[in-house]
């Protein structure tokens, strides 16, 4: 049985020698692989290199034939193989099979009733299916060479489409933007805000990778049924534009208003009023949906009570539906939070709690919670 550091080692020396090497060499090469592995060898090198096993066989015979010539020695041609042999591509042999090929794969086909794969993934073991119900001869190895011959590779769906573009939406954006830099140029403080998503507490597992001894991966559940005593929680923060400094209220029952408005609360008494002494005003910029939300009526009477204590004229811009990327706490906070921990299962809410304060950027981001 071959080892899997056989064929590691296997494998690191094709991709060295895979470039300088013609089909002669090629095939001999694997062979004297293949009978040096013994039994398995054959298997093991076409599964790593590629080169089937009818050649790898073939190579095997070759490097255990006498060596033809006259007698020198050396091999009286030096050809490595008979001119005009192998076999034709079958896009010379087959006039249609590539025009048929594109006409499944293009994009404009998507819907067409007359497609034969409407409703099924265009994976090449399908789109061979489909060709050969065409009447072409084809495997799906083929299939794949033609698409990259084709210039065509595997795509993931891109989230770019925002929906419907409102005739103000711009306008909206360059209302938040003047604010903004009004309020920072007065010396006002200016905060974003937004929950991250629930975490689940427990040995979870954690998108991401992390550095570790190999073949000791760290072990978690192997389902994401949630702990009746543990549960969830909701981090919600605040993010200091001016400052580049953020706050993180870590909570364990449900994301309301009230819990917004108290996280914005200690932010202001833990840091803000530090940062800002003399501040007379707020501003706050939000998404327009979650406990924060344009429509919640709560959200709006908890604001007025905390602006009542604060002594401060609270303002809030609330981003068009769709547009919470632009939040700035997003890709200035949360991304570095998720960052920080992961692949580290979150067994705790201490762990959170410790994972969220240390994070921080070179470009001087602080977190607090």
């Amino acid at each position: 049985m071959v080892s899997s550091s056989e064929i590691n080692v296997i494998r690191r020396k094709y991709q060295v020698l895979e470039p300088l090497l013609h089909e002669k060499a090629r095939r001999r090469w694997a062979a004297c692989e293949a009978t040096g592995l013994g039994y398995g060898g054959v298997s093991a090198v076409a599964r790593v290199t590629g080169v089937s096993r009818h050649l790898i066989h073939r190579g095997i015979q070759e490097i255990n034939a006498p060596t033809e010539g006259t007698g020198t020695g050396e091999p009286s041609d030096t050809r490595i193989r008979r001119p005009g042999a192998g076999r034709p591509r079958l896009t010379t042999t087959d006039r249609t099979l590539q025009e048929d090929l594109q006409r499944l794969v293009d994009p404009s086909t998507r819907g067409d009733p007359m497609s034969p794969l409407q409703w099924t993934c265009k994976s090449t073991r399908n789109l061979a299916v489909a060709l050969r119900g065409r009447g072409h001869s084809v495997s799906h190895q083929t299939v794949a060479r033609l698409l990259s011959e084709m210039d065509y590779s595997l795509q993931v769906n891109r989230k770019t489409e925002e929906g419907k573009d409102h005739p103000d939406r711009n306008v909206q954006f360059e209302h938040i933007n003047r604010k903004v830099r009004a309020f920072q140029e007065q010396g006002q403080p200016v905060i974003s805000v937004d929950t991250k998503k629930k975490e689940l507490v427990g040995k979870y597992k954690n998108a991401g990778q992390e550095w570790r001894p190999r073949g000791e991966p760290e072990t978690v559940k192997s389902k994401d049924f949630p702990d009746k005593q543990l549960g969830k929680v909701s981090p919600y923060g605040v993010y200091d534009l001016t400052a580049n400094e953020g706050w993180v209220s870590v909570g364990i029952t449900h994301d309301t208003a009230e819990f917004a408005v108290e996280s914005i609360r200690r932010w202001w008494y833990r840091m803000g009023k530090r940062v800002y002494p003399k501040a007379t005003a707020l501003l706050i910029t939000a998404d327009s949906g979650g406990s924060n939300g344009h429509r919640s009526r709560l959200w709006k009477l908890c604001l007025g009570r905390l602006a009542d204590e604060l002594a401060l004229a609270i303002h809030v811009c609330h981003f068009p539906p769709g547009t919470s990327k632009w939040n700035k706490i997003e890709h200035r906070l949360f991304c570095h939070i998720t960052e920080n921990w992961r692949a580290r299962p979150l067994v705790s809410r201490s762990v959170i709690v410790s994972l969220i304060g240390s994070t921080s950027t070179p470009a001087g981001l602080h977190v607090g919670g």
